[in-house]
């Protein structure tokens, strides 16, 4: 969370909400619908044959359609995968991430 809580500081400027939710997203000031997509992401990235019915269940009542659900599913396999590649072969972050002199977003 390190690396992504920076970059997700810079978009939403609310350094304790980043805090709390790398904390721990289920006590995070989260709507249903962030709560049941995080906790479907931590669900596939942990315990992937775990998923169920159920599970796709809560995030089409929160609101997501399947497009959102294959979406999702994408993306958090994708970085699962590339976060599992980057610790398997001791990736360091470049410095640049470190010292926060970029501007991915332009919002500087």
């Amino acid at each position: 969370m390190n690396h992504h809580g920076e970059a997700l500081q810079r978009l939403v400027k609310d350094a304790a909400w980043v805090e709390a939710l790398a904390r721990d997203y289920q006590q995070a000031d989260l709507s249903d619908a962030e709560h049941a997509m995080l906790d479907f992401a931590d669900k596939l990235a942990r315990t992937p044959e775990n998923i169920q019915y159920e599970d796709h269940l809560r995030l089409r009542e929160a609101g997501f359609g399947d497009r959102a659900i294959l979406d999702m599913a994408q993306i958090i396999a994708y970085f699962s995968f590339v976060n599992r590649m980057a610790l398997g072969l001791g990736v360091q972050l470049e410095e640049y991430w470190k010292s926060g002199t970029f501007d991915l977003l332009g919002t500087e």
